[in-house]
């Protein structure tokens, strides 16, 4: 038996952790919890990087767990998470495997780890409309005037900085229900990339992903009803591609401003992770251009 009772896979964007994952859950006959706030929803496939076609290895599909699970449109959250991953989880290990989770979503990850105390905190409208006319850069400043943790990684538009805020301030004068949950001891690697191939990677991604219809699946959202508003809610690929269909940018500036927002998003990943060592978390970094097949021999020499 494992002195471990969960493998947990991070990295930036781009570092090919997905792939990686895969094989590993290949080879060890185990399935995928996601770790992306992200691809928990249904219809947003390229934007967010699901990258399904990496779930079949040498004709063997790997099971994964939390992708696809709400519509888009939907506001999912954190403390949805640490309830849906650990219902995941109980049935991966019941069948006396060791599940695999691969995310990006510091915040997400770290809380399921640590086992934090989260709450389910329901929207203030008077707040909202407060806060509605100030800049990304006046809210993060706000943001970073509470004393708790929250996910920088993921706010990237006024709207998720509005709800961190919103988390806060309504922790401030609650006495709140909380969801207790377990650490885990968890086997933690980190996929480790020179910045300057990051940034290749994220450029060439970004450019096959517009090739491969991610402007079409932001139009077929929205011919779906799912309003403008949604869509900028979720950040990165959907904010710039939204504004780009609605006319709000042209071509080159949606895809130049795109690319330097998911630079930053990389960057502000790596600073998370960097910061959940500083608080505790023991991660084992392994080179990121090592072919999948050597990273796997590697994490079966830690698990031995």
């Amino acid at each position: 038996m494992s002195k471990y009772d969960l493998i947990t896979i991070i990295g930036p964007t781009a570092s090919g952790k997905t792939s990686f994952a895969c094989r590993l859950a290949y080879t060890l006959d185990t399935e995928i919890i996601s770790g992306d706030s992200r691809q928990v929803y249904k219809g947003m496939d390229i934007g967010t990087g699901k990258d399904l076609g990496d779930y079949v290895v040498n004709g063997i599909p790997i099971k994964y767990h939390l992708i696809d699970i709400k519509d888009a449109g939907y506001k999912y959250n954190i403390y949805e998470y640490q309830h849906d991953f650990h219902e995941a989880y109980t049935a991966i290990r019941s069948e006396g495997k060791l599940p695999v989770l691969c995310g990006g979503s510091g915040l997400y990850i770290e809380s399921v780890l640590k086992g934090y105390n989260l709450i389910n905190v329901p929207e203030n409208k008077n707040l909202r409309k407060k806060l509605e006319n100030k800049s990304l850069e006046e809210l993060t400043a706000l943001l970073a005037a509470y004393k708790t943790l929250h996910n920088n990684t993921d706010v990237d538009t006024a709207q998720r900085a509005i709800r961190a805020i919103e988390i806060e301030e309504y922790k401030k004068e609650n006495e709140t229900d909380s969801n207790e949950y377990p650490p885990i001891k968890s086997l933690i690697l980190g996929v480790d990339i020179d910045r300057e191939i990051r940034r290749q990677r994220i450029s060439s991604r970004l450019k096959i992903r517009l090739k491969e219809g991610m402007i079409d699946e932001v139009q077929a959202l929205l011919d779906r009803g799912i309003s403008p508003e949604d869509l900028l809610y979720y950040g990165l690929e959907y904010k710039f591609v939204t504004q780009y269909i609605l006319k709000e940018l042209s071509y080159q500036e949606m895809f130049s401003q795109l690319e330097i927002a998911i630079h930053q998003f990389a960057k502000r990943q790596m600073t998370w992770f960097r910061g959940m060592e500083k608080r505790g978390l023991h991660i084992h970094w392994i080179d990121g251009t090592l072919p999948d097949t050597d990273k796997v021999t590697l994490v079966k020499e830690l698990l031995e």
